[in-house]
């Protein structure tokens, strides 16, 4: 009985393939040519508008990829062939009927049937008993033994789960499974949508290693196989069974068996590849993906529909490695070859946000919305990208719809929150956040946040609760510190209020003077606009952790990285690279850092100084160059960094060889370094001297890059922020922001007032000290204030005595 419904369900099957075939045959010659074709292809995704050129790289793929369907003198598909490509999951043969309005006969006679001859062999049909997956048609199993082993399986792992009855939802888990995309144009190589909830299995039970214990005895059996295909197939069978089951390391040893009964098919890489990531090891997982795609173009038309896939998840990854430059191209090549691949598209503009390239993303994402319009993500993701580039009204609406689409999006919510607190919306902002809250009430962020946004409302008890909140969710030492400062507040309100006077905001009020008010004491006082310009370096230092990463480690990079010279439309010679090469030079400099990380410092590096590099937009910048640029912030006594950046400009094939570098190159090098680093200057502002072709010494050179007006001279102040990062000034804090004063301290002479390095540098001051300017001297240390103290109490002592 089993066996004829299913011999009827086939039937069927091939009928409404026919009728499909039959309806765009126009000509009635028994293939579907290229024009025929693309009728189909449009007519079926009525949603869609594909540009000629989709149309024309889809048609592409299928006739490249079903070339044995090809019918001769340009006929084109067969019957077969479009029954193989459904076969194969290139398209719901269910939907694609009713889209087209075409119905079947209660029960189709048996001369409107197809003939034996013009059905496909399809593979055999599953057992009722087996697993969920492998009923469907493009399950891939090819051996009747195999079912056996995979209904022998099906038991275990139920037998399993009832013992151990231990499976929830981890909502807090960082793993990006609902990334795994569909395959592009095939779905051969689907998988469970592992967002719906992680399985949580205990290994460390009896009940395990006894199940363990039985699948070492099914993989024999898989082994005793009579020919090497059919163990493959029963390996690869084992390991998606066990895959679907969320038992990723159990189905890694599968795919692994199968890798090596047949080291050049796609298959078992590509799933060895999913577990591994599954199970968080991404590099490992980058590897197998690797092996996957060289095997895939290897093998000529074979696997070319799952390229696609291929991509995506080597993208994905790559980012969970922190490479994201790298992924942007795997994301871009899946797009490219599958069109239609809608979330290909949505990584692609994922990843151009976490870089910092906010057009590009803009586009990727609004075509994947484009071909799914209910997209949650990628409303989500559109909505932040809008954000940062200050669209804050068309971002609340791709928020918004993303709510609308799911209600509990988490991201949505969180980052809506974010939009209002940067607005100045406290109130709209702390109820987006307690939303988020209430869908996972532990997310520490937003509890911090919820509190940022209370204080911004002037709720200030309900703030000091939220803040609270958050200590016991996380104890960082930031939210301990923004306590401790909000009790610093809360006493100064109080105390104002006993007073009756301020407005009881709880903040010093202050004014903003323009900088030529501020004079200085003494030559080693900084001046403000050094210190602003200093400050936003140094910020740029942390947020690369580059102040982690000593010279030499560039210096070691130069001498052990082989660059091919190349020469641009200038015919000038020079080390140039691609982007996503540059980004793996730079993870191995900065590999003490964790993924997140690594994506935030890439982030800034694109936007800082690969955006000066490459103003063109080429994809592709000067090594040499980037290398001397990078010197001056890395770690290290001042004079290490400027010999490095001199011997990166030494390293470029301009100067290669020698022991002097031409002054035009110089010049060049200190114009991009003041546009990277100083925002006041850009690529445009002239620099002193004209370029010729003389040459310069490494004294020469440090003459140039000294200079405080067209040089890098600000790197004296930046070594002095470096070195104050842990000062603190006794119980002194800022008469501005009242945070304790870390680093230098700036004291108005006449007034006494004591200022951050901060607040000095933008100017501000306390509104009861209104002068026609302020005088400030700088203390590196308390102990230099001190001294300055008994000087001065030493010169005003002898003038007592000298009084007659």
């Amino acid at each position: 009985m089993a066996a004829a419904a299913s011999r009827e369900v086939r039937e069927v099957r091939a009928e409404k393939v026919r009728r499909i075939f039959e309806r765009f045959d126009v000509n009635g010659d028994g293939g579907l040519d290229r024009g025929e074709m693309a009728a189909l292809v449009v007519a079926v995704n009525p949603r869609v508008k594909f540009s000629d050129e989709q149309i024309s790289a889809i048609l592409d793929e299928v006739f490249r990829t079903y070339a044995d369907f090809i019918l001769p003198h340009d006929r084109g598909l067969s019957l077969d062939g479009l029954l193989r490509t459904y076969d194969d999951g290139a398209g719901d043969v269910d939907r694609d009927f009713d889209a087209l309005g075409l119905n079947l006969p209660s029960s189709p006679s048996p001369s409107e049937l197809p003939a034996p001859a013009e059905v496909a062999a399809l593979p055999p049909p599953p057992p009722k008993s087996s697993a969920a997956w492998a009923a469907a048609p493009n399950h891939g199993v090819a051996f009747d033994s195999t079912w056996s082993l995979i209904d022998d399986l099906e038991i275990l792992i139920k037998r399993l789960r009832s013992k151990q009855i231990k499976s929830s939802t981890d909502n807090n888990n960082n793993n990006n499974f609902d990334s795994y995309s569909d395959a592009g144009w095939s779905r051969e190589i689907g998988g469970t949508d592992l967002a719906d909830g992680r399985i949580h299995w205990d290994d460390t039970t009896p009940e395990y290693a006894a199940f363990v214990r039985e699948l070492t005895a099914l993989r024999a059996r898989a082994d005793g196989a009579r020919a090497r295909e059919e163990a493959f197939d029963g390996h690869m069978a084992i390991g998606r069974g066990l895959y679907e089951h969320q038992l990723f390391r159990e189905s890694l040893n599968s795919f692994k068996r199968a890798c090596e009964l047949q080291p050049t098919d796609v298959r078992p890489h590509f799933r060895a590849g999913n577990a591994l990531y599954a199970l968080g090891k991404h590099p490992e997982a980058k590897e197998e993906f690797l092996l996957a795609l060289e095997a895939a173009e290897a093998s000529g038309n074979q696997w070319t529909y799952l390229l696609p896939q291929i991509h995506v998840n080597l993208g994905i990854s790559m980012e969970g490695e922190g490479m994201v430059l790298s992924a942007c191209e795997h994301y871009r090549e899946a797009a490219i070859l599958c069109p239609s691949h809608f979330r290909a598209l949505k990584l692609l503009g994922s990843a151009l946000f976490g870089v910092g390239e906010y057009r590009a993303a803009e586009k990727a994402l609004e075509e994947a919305i484009f071909l799914r319009a209910d997209y949650a993500d990628a409303h989500c993701d559109l909505g932040s990208v809008l954000h940062a580039m200050g669209e804050d009204d068309r971002a609340v609406q791709e928020f918004q719809k993303a709510i609308d689409l799911k209600p509990g999006h988490v991201e949505a919510l969180y980052n809506l929150g974010g939009l209002f607190m940067d607005a100045g919306r406290y109130q709209r902002a702390s109820e987006m956040y307690t939303r988020v809250l209430s869908v996972r009430p532990n997310h520490w962020r937003a509890q911090l946040n919820k509190a940022v946004a209370l204080l911004g409302a002037r709720e200030s008890e309900e703030a000091k609760k939220a803040l609270k909140e958050a200590f016991k969710m996380t104890k960082r030492v930031e939210v301990y510190d923004a306590i401790a400062h909000l009790k610093t507040l809360q006493k100064k309100k109080k105390k104002k209020l006993t007073k009756g006077g301020g407005d009881g905001d709880g903040e010093e009020e202050f004014v903003i003077v323009e900088p030529s008010k501020f004079k200085r004491v003494g030559r080693k006082t900084t001046l403000r606009l050094d210190l602003a310009n200093a400050l936003e370096i140094r910020t740029f230092q942390r947020l690369t952790r580059l102040s982690r990463c000593d010279a030499d480690v560039l210096k070691k990079e130069m001498s052990e990285t082989d660059v091919p010279v190349s020469y641009s439309g200038s015919g000038v010679p020079e080390k140039s690279i691609r982007k996503a090469a540059l980004e793996v030079i730079l993870r191995r400099m900065l590999k003490f850092l964790k993924a997140e990380t690594f994506q935030g410092a890439m982030k800034a590096i694109n936007e800082r100084v690969l955006s000066v590099l490459d103003a063109s937009g080429s994809g592709r910048v000067d090594l040499g160059m980037f290398f001397a640029i990078l010197a001056p912030i890395c770690s290290g006594p001042t004079d290490r960094r400027k010999r490095v950046a001199f011997d990166a400009l030494l390293w470029r094939p301009n100067n290669e060889g020698g022991a002097q570098i031409k002054r035009s190159d110089a010049l060049a090098y200190l114009k991009l370094l003041r546009a990277a680093y100083i925002p006041s200057h850009s690529t445009s502002d002239e620099v002193r001297g004209e370029p010729d072709n003389s040459v310069v010494s490494y004294a020469e050179f440090l003459e140039m890059f000294n200079d405080p007006d067209w040089g890098f001279g600000i790197l004296v102040t930046l070594a002095k922020l470096e070195a104050g990062d842990r000062v603190r000034h006794g119980r002194h804090t800022c008469s501005i922001c009242r945070y304790p004063i870390i680093g230098s301290r700036f004291k108005e002479t006449k007034n006494s007032f004591s200022l951050c390095n901060r607040c000095y540098s933008e100017g501000k001051v306390p509104s009861a000290f209104k002068q026609e300017e302020y005088k400030f001297k700088e203390y590196g240390t308390e102990t230099e204030a001190l001294k300055d103290k008994c000087t001065c109490f030493n010169l005003h002592s002898k003038s007592l005595e000298n009084d007659p």
